[in-house]
C-alpha cells in the first residue's frame, strides 16, 4: 500500500514538473520573441539619406498606421518587462489547476490568466501610446529615442514615481504582487473565464504597482534598451527578493532626490 502511494506521489509530481517546464518555457519564448521584438526597433519607421560620410535619421510622421505600430511596441515591450515577474504567479495557478481537477486542461487555465493578465497592460500601452503622440506634439520628448528633451519633464516624473514607490496605494499594490499563495486563496475562479478574470486582476495590481516606473521610460528613452532592461530588472527584484520592498522605499527616496536636482539645475 505505501509502496503504491509512493508511486502515485511519485506521479503527481511528475506531472507538476512538467507543468512548471511547461509553463516556463511558454513563458521564456513569449519574453524573448518581445524583446527581441524591441531590440529590433520596431515602429521606428525611419528614413535614411546623407552621404557615405553620415546618415541623418527621419522620424515619421504619426499617422494612424504609425500610431498602431508603436502600440504595438508598447504593447510588446510591457510583455517583456513584465512576465518575468510575474512568473511566480502562474506557476501557481498552474499548480492550483491541475490539483482542481477541473475539465479544462490546466495549460488552458494558464493561458486564460495570461491573456487576462496581458490584456491589463495592453491598455497601458494604448495610453502611453497616446501620452507618446502628445508629448512628441509639444516637443516634449524626442521623436528618434523618445526620450524628454527638457529636465522639467524629466524632473517632474522622477519625483512622481518616486513620491508614488512611498504611498500606501503602491505598498499594498506591490504586497498582492509579491504574495501569489494569498491572491489565489482570495480570489481564485474555476474555468476560463474565471481564470481571465483573476489575471485582469493581478494585472491591474500590477499595474498599480508599476505604472509610474514604466513612464520612467520617457526620462531614458523609450528606444534605449539599457534603461528599459534596468527598469524590468527592478521590477523583477522589487516583486520577488526578500529585500523588494526596503528596494522600494529606498528607490522612491533617490528617485525623488534625483528629480528634485534635475528641476533645480544640479544635474
Amino acid at each position: 500500500m505505501n509502496a503504491g502511494r509512493r508511486t502515485l506521489s511519485d506521479s503527481i509530481e511528475r506531472i507538476f514538473r512538467r507543468d512548471r517546464i511547461v509553463v516556463l518555457g511558454a513563458l521564456g519564448a513569449v519574453v524573448l520573441l518581445a524583446a527581441a521584438y524591441t531590440v529590433a526597433g520596431p515602429g521606428m519607421d525611419l528614413a535614411m539619406s546623407g552621404d557615405l560620410g553620415g546618415a541623418i535619421m527621419v522620424p515619421a510622421v504619426w499617422s494612424p498606421g504609425y500610431a498602431a505600430l508603436m502600440f504595438a511596441m508598447w504593447w510588446i515591450m510591457m510583455v517583456a518587462m513584465m512576465v518575468p515577474s510575474a512568473a511566480p504567479m502562474v506557476l501557481l495557478v498552474a499548480a492550483v489547476a491541475r490539483r482542481q481537477s477541473a475539465p479544462e486542461p490546466p495549460l488552458a487555465t494558464v493561458a486564460a490568466f495570461v491573456g487576462g493578465y496581458l490584456v491589463v497592460w495592453g491598455a497601458f500601452s494604448l495610453a502611453a501610446t497616446l501620452l507618446q503622440w502628445g508629448l512628441e506634439a509639444l516637443l516634449l520628448v524626442s521623436p528618434m529615442g523618445m526620450a524628454s528633451t527638457t529636465p522639467i519633464l524629466a524632473g517632474a516624473l522622477l519625483i512622481a514615481a518616486g513620491l508614488y514607490q512611498l504611498t500606501p496605494l503602491k505598498r499594498a499594490c506591490l504586497g498582492r504582487c509579491r504574495h501569489p499563495l494569498g491572491f489565489v486563496a482570495t480570489h481564485w475562479r474555476p474555468g476560463g473565464w474565471g481564470a481571465f478574470r483573476m489575471g485582469l486582476l493581478h494585472g491591474l495590481w500590477c499595474l498599480g504597482c508599476c505604472w509610474a516606473l514604466m513612464l520612467l521610460l520617457f526620462v531614458g528613452g523609450v528606444m534605449n534598451l539599457v534603461w528599459v532592461a534596468g527598469i524590468a530588472l527592478f521590477v523583477l527584484v522589487e516583486k520577488t527578493a526578500p529585500f523588494g520592498n526596503v528596494l522600494g522605499y529606498l528607490a522612491g527616496i533617490a528617485m525623488t532626490g534625483w528629480g528634485v536636482a534635475l528641476l533645480v539645475g544640479i544635474v
